[in-house]
């Protein structure tokens, strides 16, 4: 990667220098420009202060018992004895621990030797620290850092100006005249939340003169630093946000630091609410219609319902952006550190109330493209000569109009046929590929479903291998066909397997189905070829034979082994050769230890969590499934797999090949039919009926001045430019990094042009071609208002989660405090008007990024707790990678629902609350979703009527919490409650199983975990006290 890069993205190289504005190493004592260096004029000198805040989160909540593999419940894990609420205790009480940095040597906390009335000053500035109108009524201060720039009215998400408390008095200033800017969010001084002690040169130094504590060394500079490629503390910003590790709740409380007055706790609901920005813009916008007729407009967030009209631009339920403005210089994107990054889902779903993908075709001549660099005809062309030749977009290239295509112009250089032609009026559309699109200029083959079906003793002994074969008899008549045909053109194949593989021959001419055992796994291979694979109808008999006999053929196994790479060789094998693409749907209960290929050892050592080596744990055990899965893309062999562990299975390893051909990964944790039975099926028939494109190649072209640089997804790429995809379904997204390699011209804006060639279910060959036109411009304010926290916590997240392959968690961990604060602080430097340094800005399209990015550091992937089980964080980490906005977006924050206040007259889901255990009511009934985990939350004193009307029991302790569904009952609160969890389920890839939790119960430990506002159970920092180490970051830069 370039010296230039402006973000801080994946692989976070050692190696490399200067990356994402990073000096070499992450700390060393070299002299490149370090992180807070914007370039050019004008530098944000952060301050690396060993005078820093000490910020307490109160009591801790008690250790939680190491958690084993047999606690987990499906896709989360039951911590066992864990206490069930943790009351903060009082200011007054708590001891304040202090907060170190990661992993670095505390620092000693110098002691206070500023008067009385000095700290009290400091004190009353952070008093009324709450989210108000942007700026201030009153005049800054003389001592105030931050740089002059444009006044703005006040707005808080668009509402009236809020009541502020004016900060410290200072003299006004004099003779300032700008005009209004974008709106923003602006936290004026007030009192900090309990527990928080405020040393001289903290949170406040911005309106009172700092004093030099005497016989220490100045502020201005670096503290020691360690040598070595981590040495140490990184420069620039301090890294001891709440939470991190090694700064836990509950430390010892070092001499060093103050205790502080009591002071008034910190409004929760003055601060930015993702919950109020949602339904603010529901409200704005829910039910309008949206369409794509201008170039750089905004959508409506992913959790407003809208109609999207498609006039020329790609739908955002196809392409969204970080930000709907680019920067026109590199420079410009170096110093706001925002990425610019485009989420592409493809194969999104589009409502029944818009219209289906165009489909388009030129017969043998093909799709009409640039000569110079290959895009596709769209939008984005211009005509001219009376419509003989046309000038591209992206290069700017003059082609020749072939003569077939021409068309005479209106007195407005357009086409005559213009709303003729979807390539030419519309964002999205699809061509008809000629054969030279396809492999060895032959028309593909339809593609085939093969399931394979580990039959060893554990499988047999749960139930889960007849629960496959009697589903898979229904659900084979409803594989994915094409839009007009009656019938799929998919055909199936079976394998069973333990420690070898049974292959079964299915023609429609036999009575019974013949078996074929393979017992030299080193060497797999497909013993027949004639047989294997079949069309449903034509063998359904055979096939239901076999489905009923699989049962009972193993029914006395003993063989407790199993394989698992064979089992994908053997598939690949199949695929080869049948000529055709396919997918697998591996059903696996164990981590394969037999003998052969793939063996894999267990390796779950969580003594390395929070060491330098925990990278290592999210790393494949060996190359062998690199280089599988290579073949499996190559082939167009897509690999799906559904875990039934009841112990470690190495998800990093086994997760290898689904990550790489565009597959699914699904983990249920000690299966067991009566609880597990109806959310495993739920997922394999959305699994197998979803929409899907097989042997899939993606580029991403762009116009003159950037250029896409990085791809992160469920994905393989062989080189810089195509993405390969063995196949693609309508629930996967590819997110795309983009840099400058140009200055981009605002008047022609930035172009990108997303195509996806594939074989569609029916064995056609097509490209779909999604178009997007993003303004430019070289105002900070411009790109700032422009912006959509959804899509960039997708990209940041998925960077992340990358970067942890090759980085310590630490240092991925400060990479992502800091880019947040330097994003605020360019903001802040570029776009806000003056202002007391106790205010903490945000820009108005921004203000949910500290949530937000601390609900990112709070997940389990960047936690690095000992207690959460390696395989869980594994599994989330690629669940992760593949999801769209909307799944990231429901992920970091989940969706609590007060069940209690239901309106059974009304169609609509009752608007939810933030996620804080301030929100539950002892009374109330809650349901939290996340898009993965789905839990059911009873209050103690819950109304006897609602646990009548949805339990169908007389009281709360009749419920019964083993349970993960619910009774369907003929009555208004039961009818609602499953319409609002279908509802719920039905926006997601994940049929959520139902967890019911009882207040004050042991079990309430996982679900308080979700509730992303407060303190984490296992390390965080809650969201009041993460705004506030924020706010510090960001003045430190700014001083």
């Amino acid at each position: 990667m370039s010296q230039q890069g402006y973000i801080a993205t994946p692989p976070y190289s050692q190696g490399q220098p200067g990356m994402g504005g990073y000096p070499a190493g992450f700390g060393s004592t070299t002299s490149q420009p370090h992180y807070g260096h914007y370039g050019g004029t004008g530098l944000l000198k952060p301050i690396s202060s060993s005078h820093g805040p000490s910020i307490s989160l109160g009591h801790s909540p008690p250790s939680p018992a190491q958690f084993s593999q047999t606690s987990l419940q499906n896709g989360v894990y039951n911590p066992g004895n864990q206490m069930s609420s943790y009351a903060a205790s009082s200011p007054g009480n708590a001891q304040p621990p202090s907060f170190q940095s990661h992993g670095s040597h505390p620092q000693p906390m110098y002691q206070n030797t500023a008067p009385a009335s000095f700290t009290q000053q400091v004190v009353s500035q952070i008093g009324a620290m709450k989210i108000s109108g942007y700026g201030s009524s009153q005049a800054p201060s003389q001592n105030d850092q931050s740089l002059p720039g444009p006044p703005l009215q006040p707005s808080f998400q668009g509402s009236h100006p809020q009541h502020r408390l004016p900060p410290i008095s200072s003299p006004p200033s004099q003779g300032m005249s700008v005009a209004p800017a974008v709106p923003v969010a602006t936290m004026p001084p007030g009192p900090p939340p309990p527990g928080m002690n405020i040393n001289h040169a903290g949170l406040n130094q911005g309106s009172v003169g700092y004093q030099q504590v005497p016989g220490q060394p100045p502020m201005a500079g670096y503290p020691p630093q360690q040598g070595g490629i981590y040495g140490g503390q990184q420069r620039g910003i301090q890294s001891n946000y709440p939470g991190a590790p090694g700064t836990y709740p509950g430390a010892p409380v070092t001499g060093g630091q103050l205790a502080g007055p009591q002071q008034k706790k910190l409004d929760p609901d003055s601060i930015p609410s993702p919950i109020q920005v949602i339904e603010e813009d529901k409200l704005r916008r829910s039910g309008q219609l949206f369409a794509t007729n201008s170039r750089g407009q905004v959508p409506p967030l992913v959790t407003t319902k809208c109609v999207v009209q498609d006039q020329g631009n790609a739908s955002p339920r196809f392409i969204r952006c970080t930000t709907y403005c680019f920067p026109s210089t590199a420079d410009m994107a170096k110093q706001s550190q925002i990425p610019l990054a485009a989420v592409i889902k493809p194969f999104a779903a589009l409502p029944a109330n818009e219209a289906p993908i165009c489909v388009v075709s030129h017969g043998e001549t093909g799709p009409i493209r640039c000569n110079r660099c290959k895009a596709y005809m769209s939008p984005l062309m211009q005509f001219i000569e009376g419509g003989r030749k046309y000038q591209c977009g992206f290069c700017s290239c003059v082609n020749e109009v072939p003569p077939f295509y021409f068309q005479h112009l209106d007195h407005m250089g357009r086409r005559l046929d213009h709303y003729e032609k979807p390539e030419l009026s519309l964002g999205s559309y699809e061509f008809v590929a000629t054969l030279d699109y396809c492999k060895n200029s032959k028309p593909p083959a339809p593609p085939a479903f093969i399931f394979m079906i580990d039959v060893s003793y554990s499988s047999i002994k749960n139930g889960c291998v007849k629960l496959i074969c009697e589903e898979l008899k229904t659900l084979l008549d409803k594989l994915p066909r094409a839009d007009e045909a009656e019938t799929s053109a998919i055909r199936v194949g079976f394998v069973t397997y333990n420690k070898i593989l049974h292959f079964y021959n299915l023609k429609s001419s036999l009575a019974q189905p013949q078996m074929l055992v393979v017992s030299d796994i080193g060497e797999m291979f497909v013993p027949l070829l004639d047989g294997f694979l079949v069309n449903v109808h034509e063998s359904q008999n055979v096939i239901n034979n076999l489905l009923d006999q699989i049962p009972e053929i193993f029914a006395e196994t003993s063989e407790s082994e199993t394989v698992f790479a064979p089992v994908i060789q053997a598939g690949l094998e199949a695929v080869k050769a049948a000529e055709c693409s396919g997918k697998l749907f591996i059903f696996h209960s164990s981590l394969p230890t037999a003998e052969a290929p793939g063996k894999l050892r267990n390796r779950d050592d969580r003594k390395l969590v929070n060491t330098d080596k925990e990278k290592v744990l999210f790393q494949s055990q060996s190359n062998f499934y690199e280089t599988l899965a290579k073949d499996c893309v190559a082939s167009s062999c897509c690999v799906d797999v559904f875990l039934f562990p009841n112990q470690f299975v190495d998800v990093t390893t086994m997760g290898v090949v689904p990550l790489a051909t565009g597959g699914s990964l699904y983990k249920y944790n000690n299966f067991q039919i009566h609880s597990d039975g109806e959310h495993f099926l739920n997922d394999l028939r959305k699994d197998v009926q979803k929409p899907i494109g097989f042997d899939a190649i993606m580029r991403v072209r762009t116009n003159t001045g950037f250029r896409a640089t990085e791809f992160l997804g469920s994905m393989y790429m062989n080189n810089t430019t195509d993405v390969e995809l063995a196949a693609i379904d309508c629930d996967k997204a590819i997110t795309v990094e983009f840099k400058h390699d140009d200055k981009l011209n605002e008047e022609y804006g930035a172009l990108i042009q997303c195509a996806l060639l594939y074989t569609n279910v029916a064995g056609q060959r097509r490209l779909r071609i999604h178009n997007l036109a993003l303004n430019c411009s070289s105002q900070h304010a411009d790109l700032y208002k422009s912006c959509e926290t959804d899509a960039l916590i997708n990209f940041l997240a998925k960077s992340a989660y990358k970067a942890i392959l090759s980085q310590p968690l630490k240092i991925v961990r400060e990479i992502l405090v800091n880019q947040t604060a330097h994003i605020l602080a360019c903001y802040r430097k570029n776009c806000a008007n003056p202002s007391s340094a106790g205010q903490l800005i945000l820009p108005e399209a921004m203000k949910l990024l500290p949530i937000y990015m601390n609900c990112l550091l709070k997940s389990y992937v960047l936690l690095g707790s000992p207690d959460i089980p390696t395989d869980e964080r594994t599994f989330q980490r690629l669940l992760v990678t593949s999801m769209d906005v909307e799944g990231t977006q429901s992920f970091f924050y989940p969706r609590l629902i007060p069940i209690h206040k239901i309106d059974v007259n009304s169609e609509e889901i009752p608007a939810a609350l933030r996620c804080s255990e301030e929100r539950l009511v002892d009374g109330g009934i809650f349901l939290l979703a996340n898009g993965i985990n789905m839990f059911l939350w009873l209050g103690l004193n819950t109304q006897p009527e609602l646990i009548q009307g949805i339990f169908n029991v007389p009281t709360f302790a009749h419920i019964n919490t083993e349970s993960t569904s619910l009774p369907e009952l003929d009555n208004p609160y039961s009818k609602k409650i499953w319409m609002i969890i279908d509802t719920l389920r039905s926006q997601s890839p994940y049929s959520m199983k139902l967890i019911i939790l009882k207040q004050k119960e042991k079990t309430e430990g996982i679900f308080r975990h979700f509730l992303v506002e407060d303190k984490g159970i296992h390390g965080g920092a809650s969201y009041v006290d993460f705004l506030c180490s924020v706010h510090k970051e960001i003045r430190q830069l700014l001083t």
